[in-house]
């Protein structure tokens, strides 16, 4: 199995599965002359208690989840491409000499510079690495970059193991992170050298924050707010029972107020909105501090980038009028993605929703694997 394969692999048809604490998602699409059709799509909820701080504690139960999504494509699949949580991932760039051949690289790469830069011993990290370019560094000298990535054995080991007792087994294992980059690989593409792309993914108990420059993971950072604090934060004001199925939060607009461009304290705002959106309002502001203090610690690394868009995907990225509260809130343009127009695909247009487009990314990414 390739751990982490390249981003830049060339097409194979395949089957991609997402994992995720509330469904798993599967697709498969097919190639035509003028590009891609959507074949198959499937969602299927995961029952609660499978997924434990972003981990997968029941095996065997969620390889009953992927056996059902199977039945219900109606697909018989033996291969797949999947990933993990961008919590399990670690990701750096570094730097090694470009003179050293390409069995040189690899031993200097996955051992060497791996123990150098990984916070776990190497020999607990499955390890991946992608030749991202060369440059002269300051002293004349010429290298190429290289972006590492590692995931510690035990969690995939724990992903092989699962698809293996629903009798599959993980041709590509990456990040949530590089499978939704290969689906905004076009949008992506509009922005220099100089611009970050602050890729925002709400997933359902966590959000994922990516800094995105010239198509590649610069910053990551995972912080424990997802669709489910928003859904608890409302139920619990509306005094309904907390479920993990979304309908009331999709049903919703994200109020608006006049407040001043960088302010993040809704409690001032509270006297303009609905009671019951109160509490959730609170989780969007903590979302929101998070989100600064991101944008904020990596551009005063990098002095000489500038924020040029926020990117809203995921099951909350698609939230009603969401992109002008970030955008009233951090000052910044933000839009909210829809994975199949960026990619172009051919589907039923009445099938799928504007919101639930936008949790499609990670499992169209999956299953293109690079066109």
């Amino acid at each position: 199995m390739k751990l982490f394969n390249s981003l830049f692999s060339k097409f194979q048809k395949r089957v991609g599965i997402e994992l995720s604490p509330q469904r798993v998602n599967l697709v498969q699409l097919r190639k035509l002359r003028q590009g891609l059709k959507l074949e198959t799509l499937t969602s299927v909820s995961v029952p609660k208690g499978i997924f434990v701080n972003g981990q997968i504690i029941d095996s065997s139960t969620m390889a009953q989840v992927i056996q059902q999504a199977l039945a219900e494509s109606n697909i018989k699949a033996s291969r797949v491409a999947t990933a993990v949580p961008g919590r399990e991932s670690i990701i750096r760039i570094i730097s090694v000499p470009a003179e050293l051949d390409d069995k040189e690289l690899r031993e200097m790469v996955l051992n060497h510079e791996a123990s150098l830069h990984l916070p776990l011993p190497r020999e607990e990290a499955d390890l991946d690495y992608q030749k991202l370019g060369y440059f002269i560094d300051e002293d004349g000298i010429e290298k190429v970059q290289i972006l590492l990535v590692a995931t510690r054995k035990e969690i995939t080991d724990i992903y092989i193991n699962t698809f293996e007792q629903a009798g599959l087994q993980i041709d590509f294992l990456e990040t949530n992170s590089f499978a939704l980059i290969r689906t905004l690989r076009e949008p992506l593409r509009q922005f220099g050298a100089q611009e970050a792309v602050v890729l925002v993914d709400i997933e359902f108990d966590s959000t994922e924050i990516a800094i995105i420059v010239n198509g590649v993971p610069q910053f990551s950072r995972t912080v424990p707010i997802g669709v489910y604090q928003m859904q608890t934060a409302l139920s619990a004001a509306m005094d309904l029972q907390v479920s993990q199925n979304l309908e009331n939060l999709y049903e919703i607009s994200i109020p608006l107020t006049s407040i001043n461009a960088g302010k993040t304290d809704v409690d001032d705002d509270i006297s303009e909105i609905n009671p019951d959106m109160t509490a959730m309002m609170r989780v969007l502001g903590e979302l929101t501090d998070e989100l600064r203090r991101s944008i904020d610690f990596y551009l005063n690394q990098n002095e000489n980038l500038e924020v040029a868009q926020i990117m809203l995907a995921g099951p909350g990225g698609g939230l009603k009028q969401l992109d002008e509260f970030f955008t009233q809130r951090l000052n910044l343009p933000t839009c909210q993605i829809d994975p199949i127009a960026a990619l172009s695909l051919q589907i039923d247009e009445e099938k799928y929703s504007t919101i639930e487009r936008s949790g499609l990314g990670i499992v169209l990414g999956l299953g293109i694997r690079e066109v």
